[in-house]
């Protein structure tokens, strides 16, 4: 279950998280009779998850872009004081990076090698390095920058 738990809280925010997770598992119930065992089960329900995320995400992208506004500005005016706003600021900051490249770092997070998550996207490894490498650069100088903003 964590793997559809960390691509839920990726991809969506409030409420809308039921929402994702009632696709991610019905994808996984409709995809399940298409694994043909040429990967492993956790590459499989990455890839199911992760692309119904995605395209979860796409469809909505017009609707959260002022729900993401709204919340940026709030986590800007307010410094978080416990530990779970500071959970919120992270997913709030990797749902502001590029489909793929969110993609790619949850699977990281999940120590998904590079190998594998090439597979889950149908990319080369090559490529998931160079995306890592600028989502995480991107990630961090959005930490410092929230750490030194004015409180």
């Amino acid at each position: 279950m964590a793997i559809f738990h960390h691509a839920v809280y990726a991809f969506a925010s409030g409420e809308d998280r039921a929402d994702l997770m009632q696709e991610i598992l019905l994808a996984v119930w409709r995809a399940a009779t298409s694994f043909r065992g040429d990967a492993q089960p956790t590459t499989f329900l990455y890839r199911v998850s992760h692309n119904t995320a995605m395209s979860w995400r796409r469809k909505r992208i017009n609707d959260q872009r002022s729900v993401e506004q709204a919340q940026t500005n709030f986590s800007e005016a307010h410094s978080p004081n416990s530990r779970q706003e500071q959970v919120e600021q992270l997913y709030a900051m990797i749902r502001a990076l590029p489909l793929l490249d969110r993609s790619l770092l949850l699977l990281s997070l999940d120590e998904v090698s590079y190998r594998e998550m090439a597979e889950i996207h149908g990319i080369n490894e090559n490529l998931v390095g160079v995306r890592l490498l600028r989502a995480r650069t991107k990630l961090m100088e959005q930490m410092k920058e929230n750490k030194n903003e004015p409180r």
